[in-house]
């Protein structure tokens, strides 16, 4: 599978349609904004202009092996558009991009088979995963970091909240190494998390992240009952045979 179709050239897509044009991998990848589609061209992204909330896509950009989804829209009602678009083409395997915020906070280890909060990402997973015309692999990532997203530069205007609760982060290489693994080792048709091993407390890991940027240590708010939970990936890591490349989370 080595024709791949990325919907959202955004902060993770971009790099990762960079990352499997140097593998060989021919990739077409979305924008929202005609201002992007000449960067996209420049690193040789064959661009396409998608807009689902528009209902606009070119069946071309569908023509693909691979469809990853990785657009921030919660729109229901788009979705259900989409998916009947990928109906009409020959695409026959999908990663929806989610997040690890489906889990409501009950204070413990959370894994894919635990309950979910009543959300709109609930209900475009349910939408993917009920689909029989393709197979989709979910992938729930936890918090996001790397390049221009650096947690020292959060809650920089107030306090944060439960200091004494527990982070749930990924770096965005270990995002795009897990989706291109998923691709490769032809994981499709489950949901995973995909979180670092690393959960350190709140309070270790901003005022590290603070510290790296050599700013001021943060201000925390432990006013309300802890609540927390902490992501479990090792459905992930063994379906993959994965270990992450960024697993001190107090090395960053």
């Amino acid at each position: 599978m080595k024709n791949v179709s990325i919907l959202g050239c955004g902060w993770l897509g971009e790099k990762l349609a960079v990352d499997f044009i140097k593998k060989g991998y021919k990739v077409k990848g979305s924008t929202t904004s005609e201002e992007k589609l000449q960067e996209l061209r420049s690193v040789n992204i064959t661009p396409y202009l998608v807009d689902i909330s528009k209902k606009s896509i070119e069946q071309e950009f569908l023509d693909a092996d691979v469809l990853i989804i990785a657009i921030t829209s919660k729109e229901v009602e788009n979705f259900k558009w989409l998916i009947a678009s990928i109906e009409k083409s020959n695409i026959t395997k999908v990663i929806f991009i989610s997040s690890t915020s489906v889990y409501p906070s009950l204070n413990k280890e959370m894994i894919e088979e635990d309950e979910t909060v009543d959300s709109p990402l609930v209900e475009i997973e349910n939408l993917f995963r009920n689909n029989n015309n393709f197979q989709t692999t979910i992938i729930r990532f936890a918090g996001l970091f790397g390049g221009n997203r650096q947690p020292g530069n959060w809650f920089t205007n107030r306090k944060i909240p439960h200091p004494k609760g527990y982070v749930n982060m990924i770096h965005r290489e270990d995002c795009i190494a897990i989706i291109q693994e998923i691709i490769e080792q032809n994981v499709f048709g489950e949901i995973l998390n995909a979180c670092s091993n690393h959960h350190p407390t709140r309070e270790a890991f901003y005022v590290n992240a603070r510290k790296s940027l050599g700013k001021t240590i943060p201000e925390f708010d432990d006013s309300k009952p802890l609540v927390y939970k902490i992501i479990d990936s090792e459905k992930l890591q063994k379906a993959l045979n994965y270990q992450f490349k960024h697993n001190d989370l107090l090395s960053i």
